[in-house]
């Protein structure tokens, strides 16, 4: 089974991207959701760049229900979207690891029309979104092995992922 991650900042397309793969039958699980993640009270001071979203309180990734999602073998594919703090121990799990990535005029957008989850939408997380684009990002591209601009239509960049999944090792 090839397992994907499909990792970025907020408003570069993860939750749009894991819900189409899903609808297209794929095995897709947005990490970013209270069965996968969980708000972490911290201590302040943090030195993990990009933490805490919050003063006290970080947004993390359940370890062991995203070790045990890791560990089942079903079907040939797996797509998991997301982005924490912590997921450093776990992208040696993942057989691909995708940086989906678009400009920042893109993402400002994206994240100023958002409805459901509205993280972006207030001015300090907006600039918080661009903030990580040059602090966190950086470390996100050096750790994948591919690189997708998401700012093209959703069915190229569906494409593309389909292509980085089922290219030969």
């Amino acid at each position: 089974m090839i397992r994907v991650l499909l990792t970025g900042m907020s408003g570069t397309g993860k939750s749009t991207l894991i819900a189409e793969l899903g609808a297209r039958g794929y095995r897709a699980v947005d990490l970013d959701c209270d069965e996968y993640s969980e708000w972490v009270a911290v201590a302040d001071g943090v030195d993990a760049p990009g933490s805490p979203v919050e003063p006290g309180r970080d947004w993390l990734w359940r370890e062991d229900r995203v070790s045990d999602l890791l560990a089942v073998e079903v079907g040939d594919l797996l797509f998991v979207s997301g982005c924490a703090a912590n997921m450093g121990p776990f992208l040696a799990r993942f057989d691909r690891v995708v940086l989906l990535q678009a400009p920042a005029d893109v993402v400002l957008e994206r994240l100023a029309a958002r409805t459901g989850d509205d993280y972006g939408v207030r001015p300090a997380e907006a600039a918080r979104v661009l903030d990580l684009m040059e602090t966190v990002e950086p470390l996100l591209r050096h750790a994948a092995g591919f690189e997708i601009d998401t700012s093209a239509p959703l069915e190229d960049v569906v494409a593309a992922v389909l292509e980085v999944a089922r290219a030969p090792d």
